[in-house]
């Protein structure tokens, strides 16, 4: 175990330094999400019944998920990729798991840091309350990391270079954006839509976080820490679903060397 986690250390430190010398991905990376999430709340949408601070704020850890965390590893799986780098670490010491990992580790670290001030933030400078039940807010954020990162897996194997990751990312992104209660909740779409939305695989992600900080998805009164785990259990169910089709894919298509 020691050895795995040191190979994989490694690996995400090189991953990391490639990252800063890359401004582009830097800027996606850290600014974009903020950005996306200013310029939304500067429209007054409808927030469900939550304040406009909480809903915006909640919303920007789905939108690091998306941006941070998806589109930015699916460029760098396929970069690595079509640059022969994952065929050339297959024949190391590290398994195909530790590798896979070892190229997310930017990606999981930067999602974090975000959480984390976007949490402080809110308290700060929004007056948000501190997290109802942080295990439920942390089962969320640990679980779409996981989800995100296995959906940028299987997303590579169907881009062919770089450039078509702006192509190809562009489905999950507009899909997950207005359908996961990222820019309209959930209870202001007709009702079959709404079922249908609250299988995206990044709304259950949205419903744990909520639930988890807030207590509540809607503008319903919130609940206790204990109140809060029996409507997280739909949300994590979906999750997991979710999950468990990630790895299906992954294991199925995952493609090491390059598209030709």
């Amino acid at each position: 175990m020691t050895g795995a986690l040191r190979r994989i250390t490694r690996l995400g430190r090189t991953e990391m330094l490639l990252l800063w010398r890359n401004r582009t991905a830097v800027v996606t990376a850290v600014l974009l999400p903020i950005g996306t999430v200013w310029f939304l709340a500067s429209l007054n949408l409808d927030a469900g019944g939550l304040s406009a601070g909480a809903f915006a704020v909640t919303g920007l850890l789905g939108f690091v998920l998306l941006y941070v965390v998806y589109y930015n590893l699916v460029t760098t799986y396929v970069a690595r990729r079509e640059e022969l780098v994952l065929k050339r670490l297959r024949t190391g010491e590290m398994t195909d798991a530790q590798i896979l990992a070892g190229t997310a580790v930017p990606a999981v670290v930067v999602t974090l840091v975000q959480a984390v001030l976007a949490v402080v933030a809110g308290a700060a400078l929004l007056d948000l309350a501190v997290p109802v039940n942080l295990p439920v807010l942390l089962v969320g954020l640990v679980g779409g990391i996981v989800l995100f990162v296995l959906l940028a897996v299987v997303s590579s194997t169907f881009t062919r270079n770089v450039e078509m990751a702006q192509i190809s990312t562009m489905p999950v992104l507009v899909v997950c954006m207005i359908g996961s209660g990222l820019v309209l909740p959930l209870q202001s779409m007709p009702d079959l839509l709404a079922d249908v939305a609250a299988f995206l695989p990044l709304t259950p992600v949205v419903e744990l976080v909520r639930l988890g900080w807030l207590g509540t998805t809607t503008g319903a009164d919130p609940t206790g820490f204990a109140g809060v785990f029996g409507p997280a259990v739909v949300p994590l169910l979906i999750l997991l679903g979710w999950t468990a089709l990630g790895v299906v894919g992954m294991r199925r298509w995952f493609r090491w060397e390059p598209r030709r």
